[in-house]
């Protein structure tokens, strides 16, 4: 088992694992660790914990120190370099004519790497745009391809929903989302109705796919032929959440509603041919 903290580094980004040593980190601390990329700040979101070796990646990177407040100054005088770096990159871009979209610039904690994020429909050649931008920072450059939904929680928004994007809210990861998560909700296929900002399916198709899933399982499949408490019928509807049924009954000639425990006392649906 390893003690660690859980740091983020941007709002509903991923939570990283550091080794907090000897030092007193509370949940919502800022911190200073080290990185792959560099020294950076980031805010201490799960507090000290223990967790299984196969639950990180090993070896662990130290917390150098908890943040101070001209730490947070450093921050905002980043912050505010890196749009000016976002400036100059969109004048080179235009120079150099490519067919690239800026959407983001960063700067290490540290300074030693300035990150350029951008999209584009290919493949982009950038390397005499990064001679020019090395020319003008003189720090280590990366121009950094990514794809719409990383661009949508960047930049942030409300979505269909009148809520604030979940992705820039609180997701930290992208979970796959399918067509067919919309088919089995009875969503309509239309695409404007079931894509988010960014293009793609929306994020939330998979918050009740699971509930769905286990509702299908349980539920017969419209057009089969069950035994009701009035006889035998077919499946026309399904309600899947409350787990209700509409039967087009045989001898009675008209549609019932029928809950899932009705329709199981008859013998887990008794499920007949269709001929």
């Amino acid at each position: 088992m390893y003690d660690v903290v859980g740091v983020r580094f941007k709002k509903a980004g991923k939570i990283y694992y550091f080794d907090p040593g000897d030092l007193s980190i509370q949940k919502d601390d800022f911190v200073i660790v080290e990185t792959v990329r560099g020294v950076e700040y980031g805010k201490a979101v799960v507090a000290r914990k223990q967790v299984d070796e196969n639950d990180v990646v090993l070896p662990l990177k130290k917390v150098v120190r908890i943040a101070e407040q001209k730490d947070r100054m450093i921050v905002d005088e980043n912050k505010q370099a890196a749009q000016e770096a976002y400036d100059v990159c969109n004048e080179k871009v235009n120079e150099h004519q490519l067919d690239m979209k800026l959407v983001d610039v960063e700067y290490t904690f540290d300074r030693n790497k300035i990150i350029f994020y951008f999209t584009a429909d290919g493949r982009v050649d950038f390397r005499e745009l990064v001679k020019d931008l090395a020319a003008i920072f003189r720090t280590r450059i990366e121009l950094r391809q990514i794809g719409v939904r990383d661009e949508a929680k960047m930049l942030g928004g409300i979505g269909p929903c009148g809520r604030m994007l979940c992705c820039s809210t609180f997701l930290g990861d992208f979970d796959p989302v399918s067509i067919k998560m919309a088919k089995d909700q009875n969503l309509s296929l239309n695409p404007t109705k079931i894509s988010g900002l960014c293009g793609r399916l929306m994020c939330c198709l998979k918050y009740e796919n699971d509930e769905y899933e286990e509702a299908k399982r349980l539920l017969p499949d419209i057009g089969e032929m069950i035994v009701t408490p009035q006889g035998k019928g077919k499946v026309v509807g399904l309600n899947i959440l409350e787990r209700l049924l509409q039967v087009e009954v045989k001898d009675l000639e008209q549609v019932l509603e029928y809950t899932l425990d009705e329709i199981n006392k008859e013998g887990a649906f008794s499920i007949q041919s269709t001929d």
